[in-house]
């Protein structure tokens, strides 16, 4: 069968990521403003995410971007023409990135919004439509105003969602030709980075565990009123959930191996529930329960999430991990902000992420039959070193082999019946690290010349896996 006629290929950003000019034409401070450069870390993304009220005060008191590479990111801000040209030469039919909250509404909690951050988003999704790439809009990743994660401790504080709210009315009426929206950026996160994920910020918390599934809960809400929000102001549009999948096998057959990774993928998947079925499955009820956690949650926001779920689930896609009734004999390893298991039977990249195109199949296939609503893979990469050759040619055969082994799996898994709209992956340029702010750890088919100080000419260049791409949208796939 292979991948539909109207397959969307492309790519996906995050605006704290790429644009830089962090405090530009109005711009604000976000959460992702303070995260300091911290490769030193290692791959214990606990270490690398770790923040209190301390460095937060620090990072609000240093307005410079020597430690916080994500003030400048890749000058996407003053670049994008040439940027989506080049996403365009590859023949994108996609384009996910996500609204700066805080170059809309510096500080959250303004009536009306920064025309200038109005106007530059607009700028944007007019640039993609000269080339024909449809937007795909996420509203929040991991860039909420710190002014709310200091004042209200982030989302776990209710009035929040107000804030939220009316930041996303402001993109549906000013960029209401958009037809593909996401709510929150890997949402589950909000319980292995409460800081990025949700705001809240860990020593100010009597009770984080309380405080996160809180926050997550508060989320869930706000995503329901945009949803609904959003199909009545956008007839016709689309949107999504997204989820980190982190499919979990059992260490070995030992019963209480597989016992111990069907909870690790229960509680991964109960976000996707909640947004897509509606309600808070039975099992995670009970974990709160036993765990003494107790909701702020009342019958019109339980009304809200039973009428107002979401249209089709995307994730994102990296690795797999192992889980064990006792974990105390597995070696572990950390990638896309979580710890598990390490697979003997997986290589793994620099950074120690394992690399499992078959666990992609699975995971499209798991979603799929639990579901039964369309997928949308909106992130999946590897982050390696790569090397900028004299003649400006940067040769990366591992990059081509992660991502034929990889689509050939979700050609599988569409062959068997998985209905799937597309692919962005992450990403289609060099970035700034999520969690170690890094600009050696790149993704791109587009190098982008910056260092981890950032120092270079910024000047953009084609990898080898840059053609390779073309060719693949071109023939949609069928040749890899």
């Amino acid at each position: 069968m292979g991948f539909r006629d109207d397959f969307l290929w492309g790519g996906a950003v995050a605006a704290n990521q790429v644009e830089g000019a962090w405090n530009v034409d109005g711009k604000g401070m976000s959460v992702a403003d303070v995260a300091s450069y911290n490769p030193n870390a290692g791959n214990d993304y606990r270490k690398q995410v770790a923040v209190d009220s301390k460095k937060v005060e620090e990072a609000i008191k240093d307005q410079s971007d020597t430690f916080y590479p994500k003030r400048r990111g890749i000058d996407m801000y003053h670049r994008y023409k040439e940027d989506i040209k080049l996403f365009a030469e590859m023949g994108f039919k996609v384009f996910r990135f996500s609204i700066a909250w805080t170059r809309l509404f510096p500080t959250g909690e303004e009536t009306k919004p920064n025309p200038k951050g109005v106007a530059y988003y607009q700028d944007v999704i007019a640039e993609l439509r000269k080339y024909g790439i449809e937007p795909l809009v996420t509203l929040s990743h991991y860039e909420m105003p710190l002014n709310l994660a200091v004042k209200y401790n982030g989302w776990a504080d209710k009035r929040v969602i107000d804030d939220f709210t009316r930041f996303a009315k402001v993109c549906f009426e000013s960029f209401s030709d958009v037809k593909y929206w996401l709510t929150f950026n890997e949402i589950d996160s909000v319980t292995r980075h409460p800081f990025i994920s949700a705001g809240i910020i860990p020593d100010r918390s009597d009770n984080l565990e309380q405080d996160e599934y809180q926050a997550l809960h508060n989320q869930f809400v706000a995503s329901s009123i945009v949803t609904k929000m959003c199909h009545e102001m956008i007839p016709g549009s689309q949107v999504g959930c997204m989820l980190t999948k982190l499919t979990t096998y059992p260490a070995t057959a030992k019963p209480e191996d597989v016992l111990a990774a069907f909870n690790k993928n229960t509680m991964n998947y109960y976000c996707a529930d909640v947004q897509v079925k509606g309600r808070y499955p039975k099992l995670v009820l009970d974990f709160f329960k036993k765990n003494g956690i107790k909701l702020d949650a009342t019958e019109e926001e339980l009304k809200l999430l039973r009428e107002n779920t979401v249209d089709f689930i995307s994730f994102s896609y990296y690795m797999s991990l192992l889980a064990a009734g006792d974990e105390s004999g597995l070696e572990m390893t950390s990638g896309n902000t979580v710890v598990g298991g390490k697979n003997p039977y997986l290589p793994t990249t620099e950074w120690g992420w394992t690399v499992d195109p078959v666990g992609l199949r699975i995971s499209l296939l798991e979603l799929y039959d639990r579901y039964e609503k369309p997928l949308f893979v909106v992130e999946n990469g590897m982050g390696t070193k790569d090397v900028l050759n004299a003649d400006g040619t940067i040769h990366d055969d591992y990059r081509i082999n992660y991502f034929k082994q990889h689509f050939s799996e979700m050609k599988k898994a569409v062959d068997a019946g998985v209905d799937l709209l597309g692919y962005t992956s992450w990403a289609p340029i060099d970035l700034i690290s999520a969690s170690t702010s890094q600009m050696s750890k790149r993704y791109g088919f587009i190098y982008v010349d910056i260092d981890d100080n950032g120092d270079g000419t910024k000047k953009r260049y084609k990898k080898d896996s840059f053609y390779w791409y073309r060719d693949v949208i071109a023939n949609n796939g069928k040749e890899l």
